[in-house]
């Protein structure tokens, strides 16, 4: 048999851990992996992953594609998440690393097998879209997770060896996931998600709840992209002073209205860096593998003077993980005092204790 592959089901942004009682037929909650998502078709035969955007991920995770053809014990449709956990060279706490996990979308099989090898992804099954003929989508999630339980419990490993294969855990106690959001993220996870329990599955629509960290930070502007119509700001770029007292680029902000990327062309302007012929000063933009060729990643510098708070969920490395989002400008603030430290510091904790 082969299996089509669906959209995933998505999930909305809520502030605070919801209330179980309050949804017909209760909540189950459990913690949410920082990777990327996957469903992975297993037909017996050929092992086929697919990811949120509907590429095919399956070329570049061969240590995962054997797995799942020598360790699941029959045909199924998996949904979950592909991650990648480094340590210390020195040795403690095993975290997630999404630098490791995204090193691996290379065009290079080599680079790609040899990484394989040095970052072995794992795979973080949470729920059950088929198992055998049987189509598990309209069941409830109730029975789709204890299906989920009977496939890998069939999982069959010789004595110490590990499995790069995981059920994630839940619990239905609100009071369980709170503890969960405040410690796995010292793992590396962002959050805690929560499903209801007497829902099917739904392809593509918003219907999980997510809890993730939210914090605040002030930082610098150092400069602004063009938006990509060629009028107003697309995005400001945002620094934080190093102990060196070297201003490092740590993010971006953007989500501006029409109407306020154009005002703030006009606000930023006295900040503008100009040479002696009074030309615009611009600098070059960070690239990655994921830049496309030929993008102008060129912006705007801005003398580092003016600070505004920014929302942020978790760091990865010196940058903010994901794109920051405005909160206010920050006039009471002078610029060389937005330094690391007045970051949040996360308790590690061991990777290996949220697993299985």
């Amino acid at each position: 048999m082969v299996y089509e592959i669906p959209a995933p089901m998505l999930a909305k942004a809520v502030p605070a851990i919801p209330d179980p009682a309050k949804t017909p037929g209760g909540l189950s909650f459990e913690p949410k992996w920082d990777g990327f998502r996957a469903l992975v078709s297993w037909d017996g035969s050929e092992v086929v992953i697919g990811s949120r955007g509907a590429k095919p991920l399956t070329r570049y995770f061969p240590e995962l594609v054997q797995a799942f053809a020598a360790l699941l014990p029959e045909p199924c449709l998996l949904d979950g998440e592909i991650v990648v956990a480094t340590a210390p060279a020195g040795g403690g706490a095993a975290r997630l690393s999404w630098e490791a996990l995204s090193q691996r979308i290379h065009p290079a099989d080599s680079r790609v097998q040899l990484l394989s090898r040095t970052d072995p992804a794992q795979f973080v099954a949470f729920d059950l879209l088929a198992r055998g003929e049987r189509d598990l989508t309209p069941e409830p999630f109730a029975e789709r997770r204890a299906q989920l339980e009977a496939v890998l419990r069939g999982i069959r490993l010789a004595p110490g060896t590990p499995s790069p294969l995981h059920l994630t855990r839940t619990t239905t106690d609100p009071a369980l996931a709170a503890e969960w959001l405040a410690q796995f993220e010292g793992a590396g996870l962002d959050g805690v998600v929560a499903k209801q329990l007497a829902q099917p599955y739904a392809p593509g629509k918003r219907t999980m709840l997510k809890i993730k960290h939210v914090r605040t930070a002030d930082v610098v502007t150092l400069g602004y992209r063009v938006h990509k119509s060629g009028a107003g700001v697309g995005s400001l770029l945002v620094g934080l002073y190093d102990s060196d007292g070297v201003l490092r680029q740590v993010g971006g902000v953007s989500a501006f209205s029409d109407a306020r990327r154009l005002a703030l062309v006009d606000e930023l302007a006295p900040l503008v860096v100009h040479d002696d012929t009074g030309a615009t000063v611009h600098g070059d933009g960070e690239r990655s593998r994921f830049t496309p060729a030929g993008k102008d990643t060129s912006f705007v510098r801005l003398r580092p003077e003016r600070v505004l708070e920014v929302r942020y969920d978790q760091l990865e490395g010196d940058r903010f993980r994901h794109t920051v989002q405005f909160e206010r400008w920050r006039p009471d603030r002078d610029a060389r005092s937005c330094t690391f430290d007045q970051l949040e510091t996360v308790a590690a904790y061991d990777l290996a204790d949220v697993l299985d």
